[in-house]
C-alpha cells in the first residue's frame, strides 16, 4: 500500500518559518477531531526548525534542520505507551485523543521532541502529517508546511515503500539519527550541513588569491581533492572526525583534527 512520506532538504531551508506559521495557522483555533484536539498557540513546535552554525569567521555555514514528527515504522511513543498510538495503513502515526488524555509521559518517549503537551486539553499533542486534510475533501491534498515552503525545501510524496526506496538510492536520502532504529517516514537530504563538518580555507600566492590551485585532503581513510575558486578559497565538507592532512602541490602543508567544522585560514604559497 502506498505510503505517506516527507523529504526535508536542509539546503533550501532558510529558517522562514513559513512551515511553522502554516502549522499554527492549521491547528491554532481549530479542533480536528478525531485526529488532534486544538493546538495551543504558544509552546508547541510541532514543525521545530532546529539551528546550527559551522567553522569559524568568515568562513561560515549556517544550516536549519525542519523538524516534524519522524511519523516512525518503529515508534518509541508506540512501545512505551501501546493504546496511546495509531500507525495509520498509509505510514502517518496519530495519538489517540479518546485513549491518550492524561498520559503526559507520552511526552518523553520521543527521542525526537516532537510531541507536546497540551495542559488545557489534557493530552499529548504532535504533528499528524495534516490527516485531516489528506482523508477529507480539501483541494489541498498535503500538509500544510509542505504547501507553504515557499524554496520547497519540503516536500510531501505518497508512494509505494519499492518506489521510496529507489527514491532514497537516487536521490541519497538519509533519516535523522539512524541509530535509534525507528525507521521514519521523513527523510532528509544534504543531512550532512547538519551533521557532519567541513575543512575550509584560502589559499594566497604573492599576498594574492590563488585561483585554480589543486588543494587535496587526505585522512581518515578518505582522500578528496578539489581546485580553488576566484578568491582562492577551498571548502572539504561532509567529514567526518578524525586527523585530515591538507597537501598542495605535493608538499603536506598543515596538519588539523576534525572534532567541529575548521577554518584554517589563509595557507601561503
Amino acid at each position: 500500500m502506498k505510503q505517506c512520506y516527507m523529504v526535508i532538504d536542509v539546503s533550501l531551508c532558510h529558517d522562514c518559518n513559513n512551515c511553522f506559521m502554516a502549522c499554527k495557522d492549521e491547528h491554532v483555533g481549530n479542533k480536528w477531531l478525531p485526529y488532534t484536539d486544538e493546538q495551543p498557540r504558544h509552546g508547541h513546535r510541532w514543525m521545530n526548525v532546529h539551528r546550527t552554525e559551522r567553522g569559524q569567521c568568515p568562513r561560515v555555514d549556517v544550516c536549519y534542520l525542519p523538524m516534524p514528527c519522524q511519523h516512525c515504522q518503529d515508534a518509541p511513543c508506540s512501545k512505551a505507551h501501546p493504546g496511546c498510538i495509531s500507525r495509520r495503513e498509509d505510514g502517518i502515526v496519530t495519538i489517540n485523543t479518546s485513549q491518550a488524555r492524561g498520559v503526559k509521559e507520552l511526552v518523553d518517549s520521543c527521542p525526537y521532541g516532537a510531541i507536546y503537551w497540551n495542559e488545557e486539553a489534557n493530552i499529548a499533542q504532535k504533528c499528524t502529517m495534516c490527516a485531516h486534510l489528506l482523508d477529507g475533501n480539501e483541494e489541498i491534498k498535503m500538509p500544510r508546511c509542505a504547501h507553504s515552503c515557499p524554496t520547497d525545501a519540503i516536500a510531501f510524496y505518497t508512494l509505494e515503500p519499492e518506489e521510496m526506496d529507489q527514491k532514497i538510492r537516487n536521490e541519497g536520502l538519509e533519516v535523522y539519527r539512524p541509530e535509534l532504529g525507528t525507521k521514519p517516514n521523513v527523510f532528509y537530504k544534504n543531512l550532512y550541513r547538519f551533521e557532519k563538518a567541513f575543512v575550509a580555507g584560502g589559499i594566497l600566492k604573492n599576498n594574492e588569491c590563488a585561483e585554480g590551485v589543486e588543494v587535496t585532503l587526505k585522512g581518515n581513510n578518505v582522500k578528496y581533492s578539489q581546485i580553488t575558486d576566484y578568491f582562492g578559497d577551498f571548502k572539504f565538507d561532509a567529514l567526518l572526525p578524525g586527523e585530515y592532512t591538507i597537501v598542495i602541490g605535493g608538499k603536506e602543508v598543515r596538519t588539523v583534527l576534525v572534532e567541529a567544522s575548521v577554518n584554517v585560514g589563509s595557507i601561503d604559497i
